[in-house]
């Protein structure tokens, strides 16, 4: 009689997985590598040497992994409620609206410290607005929320557009955006940090929303498995028949849900606006609310996964860029590809080798595994 599948540990489910699927998805990337004649070693000492190799690098993955933490939190967030928000892109964007209208308002008037609670509560604010119609559809008409946050996107999009070029550009400017804010507009960077380790920087845009970000993570672990709230989430996402026998209203659960996850997807905005471009431009989000969707998946919708991932594609950002830089051959659509590669095994395949593992963890570690040893022939 074959072994049974039993169920993991937790440490196997939520660290060993992920890693054996992250060591398929860089081997398959090696061989991408090799096809077009460079070897893989060196492209991935070089990669790794380009995130993590000096301060600068650091500050610079960090920077990256700040937005992907946001965005991340946001889809997990709607994951624990049975719900898939593939709309934080537009979240995030529309989300610059409110930083853009506390720092053009208020710049000259107040300090930083004043108008970054402002420009959180703004960015929170239109962020749950733009998830909260998708939201409101589905608890209210039936439509699938996967349709509605991807048509969102494309509105958002739309609408960032025509603010940028006829509302909020500065007369006689040229370029869509909006005006550099002023000192009263721009976050502080956080490369002290990092320099106090004895790795000096020379400029990156590393601010103190990434402190945020991670009070954040904080905050739905809280909400998530600490409130009566998030416990109605958990049971809407397990079970909606059970939640209806609970009396949980589905409706409502919906609805906030999607308001919490809008309004941390809006927040990612913060980073690039106050803490790096210090204005409003064209396509600031630069695809991290899809990346968000791949580091709920490979954080497995916790906050304790979900930050180590979004540091990985903060690496692969910063890295890719060393690596095309470094080696012309592998060019940024390779870089592309190997992103991809890891979310292909990290999130659509993150089931591939669970089989085998929970095989081997049920044979040779059968309390580990939830399987009880049997001796003789039974009482």
């Amino acid at each position: 009689m074959s072994t049974p599948y039993a169920k993991l540990p937790g440490w196997a489910d939520y660290g060993l997985i992920p890693v054996v699927n992250l060591l398929v998805a860089f081997l398959v990337a090696g061989l991408v590598v090799m096809l077009v004649g460079e070897n893989p070693l060196r492209a991935a000492g070089i990669l790794v040497e380009g995130a993590f190799g000096r301060g600068q690098s650091i500050a610079y993955t960090l920077y990256y992994a700040t937005s992907f933490i946001f965005t991340g939190l946001a889809v997990a967030v709607a994951f624990h409620c049975g719900l898939f928000n593939i709309g934080g892109e537009g979240q995030a964007y529309i989300g610059g609206i409110g930083v853009a209208i506390v720092c053009l308002s208020l710049d000259g008037v107040f300090p930083w410290w004043v108008n970054f609670p402002l420009a959180i509560l703004g960015a929170g604010a239109v962020g749950a607005f733009w998830a909260f119609i998708p939201g409101i559809l589905q608890a209210k008409r039936g439509s699938h929320i996967v349709i509605t946050t991807i048509m969102f996107n494309f509105i958002a999009a739309s609408v960032m557009v025509y603010l940028l070029v006829d509302v909020i550009k500065p007369a006689g400017s040229m370029a869509p955006q909006t005006r550099t804010f002023l000192e009263g507009g721009q976050l502080p960077k956080l490369n002290w940090l990092i320099e106090m380790f004895g790795l000096p920087i020379r400029s990156s845009p590393f601010n103190i929303t990434f402190l945020l970000a991670l009070v954040c993570a904080w905050l739905v672990w809280l909400l998530i498995w600490r409130t009566k709230l998030g416990y109605e989430i958990r049971t809407q996402g397990h079970s909606p028949k059970a939640a209806r026998y609970a009396g949980i209203g589905e409706a409502r659960i919906i609805v906030v849900t999607m308001i919490i996850s809008g309004a941390l997807a809006g927040m990612m905005a913060l980073n690039p606006i106050m803490g790096d471009q210090h204005r409003v431009q064209l396509d600031f989000v630069t695809g991290a609310g899809f990346v968000g969707i791949a580091v709920a998946l490979m954080g497995r919708s916790h906050p304790v996964g979900i930050i180590p991932a979004a540091i990985l594609f903060g690496a692969l950002y910063q890295g890719g860029a060393e690596l095309s830089f470094e080696i012309p051959t592998i060019s940024r659509d390779m870089i592309v590809i190997i992103q991809g590669l890891v979310i292909l095994f990290a999130g659509a395949l993150e089931h591939m080798f669970r089989p085998q593992i929970q095989t081997l963890f049920a044979t040779l570690w059968p309390r580990s595994a939830g399987v009880e040893a049997t001796s003789g022939e039974g009482a």
